[in-house]
């Protein structure tokens, strides 16, 4: 009698264990944070432990729920605009070399400056609004998206490109049909990695802005004023959760667009 094979190809995970392992690794930290705090009787004014970092944040959720919206949509705002800005930017730099030279030192320039010097001249500039927020939240994503698109568009097959010189193909038909589906990955793979850059933007330029805005930023700069440990560790954790579900939600879309036009996922496309 013959047994059916399983499908599972070795050394691939069910989605059920990529979700679990993380979960378990969690109960455990947060386990040995809670026994810490309790066996070396830490002051709650200090290191407050788990419990009153939830009782916090459920005495807070509201205030909290309403900063999350705000930042969130800063950030996708900032997000959006590298996204558009960063691929045009890759589209210039795979049809010249010339410009490429010329001008990608100046993007590299752009990533190696610390957002805590950019963010003050952007508000400084524009005002204390939501698009000096957003622009921050732009500017630090914006490299990412650059470098993933303008490696994706040059990495074409050889053999491709003298097909489509064979068939006279223009620039425009070139770059349309075969160097932008080519580069799609790279470019999911670069607006995943400037999310979370657009949110830690966001917060950042918030922060900057003041404490008397709505935001994130702004709410982990009153509850630091305050000296309200256990709440500022609350919002803490509840950035921590934006970005992580964030990038988790970027990354879903980018293997169901993958999937349903290459017919595999972002990491077996790179292999």
């Amino acid at each position: 009698m013959t047994h059916p094979q399983s499908t599972t190809q070795p050394g691939t995970r069910r989605p059920s264990t990529e979700i679990l392992i993380p979960l378990v690794v969690f109960g455990l930290f947060i386990g040995a944070w809670h026994l810490g705090v309790s066996f070396w009787k830490i002051s709650p004014v200090l290191f407050p432990g788990p419990v009153a970092v939830g009782t916090a944040l459920w005495k807070i959720h509201t205030e909290l729920f309403h900063a999350v919206c705000r930042t969130a949509l800063a950030a996708f705002t900032g997000l959006s605009i590298s996204v558009v800005t960063g691929t045009l930017i890759a589209f210039a730099f795979s049809q010249s070399s010339a410009i490429r030279r010329a001008f990608y030192p100046y993007a590299v320039l752009l990533q190696t400056v610390p957002i805590i010097a950019i963010a003050p001249v952007v508000i400084v500039t524009l005002g204390r609004g939501f698009l000096s927020i957003s622009l921050v939240a732009a500017i630090l994503s914006l490299f990412p998206i650059i470098t993933s698109t303008t490696t994706g568009l040059l990495q074409v097959d050889s053999s491709l490109l003298d097909l489509f010189r064979l068939n006279r193909a223009t620039r425009l038909q070139t770059l349309l049909r075969l160097r932008v589906p080519s580069a799609l990955p790279y470019l999911i793979s670069g607006i995943r990695i400037s999310s979370g850059s657009a949110i830690v933007g966001a917060i950042v330029g918030e922060f900057f802005v003041g404490s008397g805005t709505p935001g994130l930023g702004a709410l982990i700069q009153r509850k630091s004023a305050s000296l309200n440990m256990s709440e500022l560790y609350a919002t803490v954790f509840v950035a921590t959760i934006l970005g992580t579900a964030v990038f988790a939600g970027i990354t879903a879309l980018g293997e169901a667009i993958l999937r349903r036009w290459f017919g595999m996922s972002l990491s077996e496309r790179g292999r």
